[in-house]
């Protein structure tokens, strides 16, 4: 590391903290002129890409993701916070599970399957929109599972 100020090439590491996520700051001394500086060390990701579709990849987008779930969620008791903690925790599985292109498919099942546990109603808005119903058959169908494990409350 070159000191800011003389250009000198050898430095000392004083302090290391953790800063941000995945963000080390370090706070170094130049070994010529003695002077402290401050360097941030931050993790080069590789953008994930989505395969849509029809064969398409875009860069992957966790924007898309809330605003999808916004909707679904909208007039409902979902904190906007639950809403990113679903968001969250795709994103680290999609992050962990795949290095460098995902099936959009693969995220809305996800999606689709952290929000039955949230809300119902929200998650029947939401598979409306990601499986594509065609007709009331198809809410039907989605609705049937839901409605044998339902037990009304006293």
């Amino acid at each position: 590391m070159k000191c800011p100020f003389c250009r000198f090439e050898e430095t000392k590491v004083i302090d290391t903290r953790l800063s941000e996520s995945y963000v080390i700051r370090r706070r170094r001394e130049c070994l010529q002129c003695e002077r402290r500086f401050t360097t941030y060390e931050k993790i080069e990701e590789s953008p994930v890409k989505v395969i849509k579709k029809d064969g398409t990849r875009v860069p992957f987008d966790r924007d898309r993701i809330t605003a999808g779930l916004s909707k679904a969620c909208y007039k409902r008791p979902i904190s906007q916070a639950q809403i990113e903690e679903i968001v969250a925790a795709v994103e680290a599985e999609i992050y962990e599970t795949f290095e460098r292109e995902v099936p959009s498919r693969y995220i809305g099942e996800k999606v689709f399957n952290m929000l039955r546990e949230v809300d119902q109603v929200a998650f029947v808005r939401f598979a409306s929109v990601y499986r594509e119903f065609k007709d009331v058959n198809d809410f039907v169908e989605e609705l049937e599972p839901m409605l044998r494990d339902y037990s009304p409350k006293p």
